[in-house]
């Protein structure tokens, strides 16, 4: 397994009038900084504690060590500002944005990620909070672009490869492209439609773990309008490639629907990691090239017999 992680800055690297900032508004002098691993975000992801015992969650990244990373920070900021309070997703407390650094403060949810290989217990309590998001968020609260915005071309990462082949493609997929790029394109189609304000990046390493044992969803820079069984389909993804079984997840859906998506991402995630890592991000390409990898036997069991 390839870990989603990318190289963070902590707490201290940030600025003294950012710091400053942050502390006023948690409330205090912050005395303690915890950082924490998961997500590829090269900036700051430190749980906080002031010297009075307030907790915050503070999220920081300058665009001098990714643009891109903070242009998402921006969107999660708009996004996670616009969640009703009675989803399963942290309060925003402040942010700051003064050009040079985009920093969001969030409630600090106690909990831990999901166990990987994901163990049924917390599969079931990721499909309820999922469940509750999909209730809440339909029709979505905000505008946001549609995920076909996002994954039309890389949907069509099997037509890439077919065009241009890596000498190491797995075997199978090589002598089955043509019926990858036709899943794919069914997966997009399918995707197309519904107007429910979906997370669209579910990963165990997005998800907290409260000590009740309810799930929390964090990190929203990804929120698009999708089908309302979307993030089900990503959380039965998520579960596939880390091992679990994602027979709980996809109950009830369409699973020709899940095998197109699942196709479709499997093409996106190989055909990109054949590219250079962006800036401060070095493992992300490894950690797209495992994914890829892990969902073929999955396509090759499904495709054969729809």
């Amino acid at each position: 397994m390839v870990p989603a992680a990318g190289t963070r800055i902590g707490w201290a690297d940030l600025p003294a009038d950012v710091r400053e900032q942050v502390e006023g508004i948690i409330g205090g002098r912050v005395v303690e900084a915890v950082s924490q691993t998961g997500g590829f975000s090269p900036g700051t992801a430190d749980r906080v504690v002031t010297e009075a015992g307030r907790r915050a969650f503070v999220k920081a990244v300058t665009p001098a060590l990714n643009e891109h990373s903070a242009e998402l920070a921006r969107q999660e900021t708009r996004i996670t500002s616009a969640l009703p309070d009675h989803v399963p997703a942290p309060r925003v407390l402040g942010w700051i944005d003064d050009g040079d650094w985009v920093v969001l403060v969030l409630e600090d949810i106690e909990g831990s990620h999901p166990r990987t290989p994901w163990v049924e217990g917390e599969i079931d309590a990721a499909v309820t909070a999922l469940a509750q998001l999909a209730e809440s968020l339909t029709p979505a609260p905000l505008t946001v672009p549609a995920v076909t915005s996002i994954l039309t071309e890389g949907f069509a990462g099997w037509r890439r490869i077919a065009a241009d082949p890596p000498a190491d493609l797995d075997p199978w997929a090589a002598a089955h492209l043509p019926e990858l790029i036709a899943a794919a394109e069914r997966g997009l189609a399918a995707i197309s439609t519904g107007d429910t304000l979906a997370h669209c990046d579910i990963r165990a390493d997005n998800m907290l773990v409260r000590p009740d044992g309810r799930l929390v969803i964090v990190d929203w820079p990804w929120g698009a309008i999708a089908p309302i069984w979307f993030d089900r389909v990503l959380l039965a993804l998520n579960v596939t490639v880390h091992g679990g079984d994602p027979e709980r997840v996809i109950a009830g859906l369409d699973r020709r629907i899940v095998t197109d998506v699942f196709a479709g991402f499997a093409g996106f995630f190989r055909d990109v990691s054949r590219l250079a890592p962006p800036p401060s991000l070095p493992s992300v390409r490894a950690f797209q090239r495992w994914q890829a990898d892990a969902l073929l036997p999955w396509l090759g069991t499904e495709l054969r017999t729809s």
